[in-house]
């Protein structure tokens, strides 16, 4: 747990999943040092200090973990590019200089480090109808999640030998705030609010869907907390793409522009993809609070506000 006085440094905190990280890490009362790459004045982040850092920059990322000597890191900041990240060079770049930022945050003292991992570490070609276990095969098929797999494994090995204690967030699939355009619900509402017909693939994938604000809640819940190892960060409630625009588009009204299997299914695509919530729900003791009908219909009200930005 967190102890009286802990630093905690949080890598891309004006991300969607870190400004509400950081925003649940403020309010448990810790002191928040929130580090990204861009703009630090457009996305707040009341209670936190900041600090503009490129974490490919080796020489100032060391610089800033011996001025800040936290005792706690929350590592989130990776390459996001929509679509084009999967299979994106710079992955490898992203796990050599993490694997740079954990070594130097243990050389500034730091005692424990959590790290947003990704679902798509699990083997998309095992035969899946139930929730996975965080103890589910791993055999990625992107560059991605092999880049994201391979820092687990390291991390795992070095804080055995050198006493640090790790958690690693396996993140299922995101919509909310400031999504880009182009991902699943805010082209679906964009196109119904354009009046024009909002295209898909057939949707038969099974997902797992959680709220950008649950997201960073549970990662805040498990950088606080003891718990070792992977965690699934999840909802653990299996939905249909199909069904989820489904929704979408009926609760605007205008279900009758969704177009499903206008678009191509993407290939090799894994039918079943939900994580287990158990060990987040029991050891972390997090449970998300974001409904799938209020979180559709926060993101409807967003998007369609003026400046399409918090209703």
């Amino acid at each position: 747990m967190v102890r009286a006085g802990e630093r905690i440094l949080v890598t891309g905190a004006t991300g969607i999943i870190g400004r509400h990280a950081v925003a649940n890490l403020v309010a448990r009362g810790c002191e928040v040092h929130a580090v990204a790459r861009g703009s630090l004045d457009q996305v707040p982040l009341q209670g936190a200090q900041t600090h503009k850092l490129d974490l490919l920059d080796r020489p100032a990322t060391q610089a800033l973990l011996g001025d800040i000597r936290p005792d706690i890191l929350l590592h989130l900041a990776w390459i996001t590019g929509h679509g084009r990240f999967w299979n994106a060079p710079e992955n490898l770049d992203w796990l050599a200089s993490s694997i740079y930022l954990i070594r130097g945050f243990v050389d500034a003292g730091g005692r424990r480090v959590v790290v947003a991992g990704t679902c798509a570490e699990y083997d998309p070609a095992a035969e899946q109808s139930a929730p996975l276990p965080e103890t589910a095969p791993c055999h990625p098929q992107t560059l991605y999640g092999w880049a994201k797999h391979a820092l687990h494994r390291v991390l795992a090995a070095y804080a055995a030998q050198v006493g640090l204690s790790y958690g690693w967030g396996r993140l299922f699939l995101l919509y909310g705030e400031d999504e880009p355009a182009e991902r699943l619900a805010p082209s679906v509402v964009g196109a119904v609010l354009a009046g024009q017909p909002a295209k898909c693939s057939r949707g038969l994938q099974i997902r797992d869907f959680l709220d950008t604000r649950d997201a960073g809640a549970a990662f805040a819940a498990l950088a606080a907390s003891d718990v070792e190892g992977a965690v699934n960060i999840c909802s653990g409630q299996a939905i249909s793409v199909a069904e989820f625009a489904t929704r979408l588009a009926s609760a605007m009204g205008r279900p009758d522009l969704l177009q499903l299997g206008a678009l191509p299914d993407r290939p090799n695509d894994p039918p079943y993809l939900v994580g287990d919530p158990d060990r987040l729900n029991m050891e972390v003791g997090f449970t998300p609070g974001v409904t799938l009908e209020a979180g559709l219909n926060d993101t409807i009200a967003r998007l369609r506000a003026p400046s399409g930005g918090s209703a």
